[in-house]
């Protein structure tokens, strides 16, 4: 199936699958061979069903043109677009909090490539904390299996110094540095509104 953006270029593999698994063996600790989008939904249903906060994915509208019925219980997709760029994966509310956030994952063991992010995303991420939203990128270092939440106020400061001509990804030590790392658990799978805690935590104290 072609999916293509309003750029016009085509992503044949646009649209997946998002089914978040339930099986046994996938809830297992440490999560081996789950995708970090995975391990983030299960997180937030989790979270909503007991209450704690109301996180979604955001949908990315999709206008389809063109429909095959190889049977009439059965319709396939055949090509669609993108009707406009995304911005960001996820936002919600916790704690009376907007929250705002990207998700990414590398197998790079050094860095963080920032090319990773659009332009549109960082605007988007600018204009959320201009209105007071706590907004951030969660990276997964996949040969690590380790997770990281950073706050967008440093993924700015690398962006920025990126367009001045300086690095074009994020090390590894700096990502150590400037982010919260993440530990896996059960039941939030993923618990990354701890972190977010202590963002919420540093906001209040600066405004006292």
């Amino acid at each position: 199936m072609a999916i293509q953006y309003p750029n016009g270029k085509s992503y044949p593999n646009g649209i997946q699958n998002n089914k978040i698994k339930k099986d046994k063996q996938s809830m297992t600790f440490g999560n081996r061979g789950m995708t970090l989008e995975e391990d983030i939904n299960a997180s937030n249903e989790a979270y909503n069903l007991r209450g704690v906060a109301v996180i979604h994915k955001k949908p990315t509208p999709v206008q389809i043109v063109q429909v095959d019925y190889p049977s009439r219980s059965a319709a396939v997709i055949k090509e669609a677009y993108f009707k406009q760029a995304s911005t960001t994966d996820y936002n919600g509310i916790y704690r009376g909090y907007y929250i705002d956030f990207e998700a990414k994952e590398t197998q790079s063991k050094t860095s963080f490539p920032l090319k990773n992010f659009h332009e549109h995303q960082i605007n988007h991420l600018r204009n959320c904390v201009t209105h007071k939203g706590i907004c951030f990128v969660i990276i997964r270092f996949t040969a690590f299996n380790q997770v990281f939440l950073l706050p967008a106020s440093a993924l700015f400061q690398f962006w920025d110094a990126q367009q001045n001509g300086g690095k074009k990804s994020i090390s590894y030590q700096d990502i150590q540095k400037n982010a919260l790392e993440i530990s896996y658990g059960f039941s939030p799978r993923l618990p990354y509104l701890d972190a977010v805690d202590k963002l919420i935590l540093q906001i209040e104290e600066s405004s006292n």
